[in-house]
């Protein structure tokens, strides 16, 4: 939130996070989706803890710990503003636009796939990019400690960004990058789904 009336948001539908709930429920799994505030009814069997920004985002996050995975979709807010008037900012004739000044807000994904107690056995990730996809996204795996991350064109015009279908390449650490086809977002849950419960059962 900027003010009671403003905030900051982007183009992310949820339409891929709840997709991917969906998938992993109809395969058996115990899911808790953590949802911010998206036009998508509950996907069925899942449990759904809805929240307004990064913060409740991350306290959901832990609270639903411990878990056998972490499927970080969401395109959360790198930056918000530091400081959140209780009234409406108003504009003044002939005043400049106030200053916004922004501050970081938590990391989700590096905080969950930290080495601890608690880490998920399997912590998957999105890079939504918009050039070097690939190349940011492996940058992004090191970065943040996941085992696997799914990146995700979202140049103006691709059409994935609050559209109906996505194309993604999947990386894993110390493999080769995995393009897959284009398809709808329910196709790249079915799939990803797919693989995450061949990879528990690998345990």
């Amino acid at each position: 939130a900027i003010d009671p009336v403003r905030f900051i948001m982007n183009h992310s539908s949820g339409k891929q996070g709840h997709a991917i709930a969906a998938e992993l429920a109809r395969l058996g799994a115990d899911v808790t989706l953590v949802s911010g505030p998206v036009a998508l009814p509950d996907p069925p069997g899942v449990a759904v803890v809805r929240v307004e920004n990064a913060r409740e985002m991350l306290a959901a996050c832990r609270a639903a710990l411990p878990a056998d995975v972490a499927v970080c979709a969401a395109a959360v807010a790198d930056w918000r503003p530091k400081e959140t008037p209780l009234q409406k900012i108003k504009k003044e004739a002939g005043a400049p636009p106030p200053a916004i000044r922004l501050v970081e807000n938590p990391d989700i994904l590096r905080t969950l796939a930290a080495d601890g107690p608690q880490r998920p056995r399997l912590v998957v990730g999105f890079a939504a990019e918009t050039e070097q996809v690939v190349a940011h996204a492996a940058a992004k795996l090191r970065r943040k400690n996941c085992d696997w991350i799914l990146a995700n064109d979202v140049a103006p015009g691709s059409g994935t960004f609050g559209g109906d279908r996505n194309a993604v390449t999947l990386l894993r650490r110390d493999s080769a990058p995995e393009p897959w086809p284009p398809g709808s977002k329910q196709e790249v849950a079915r799939r990803l789904a797919g693989l995450i419960a061949e990879e528990l059962g690998r345990g």
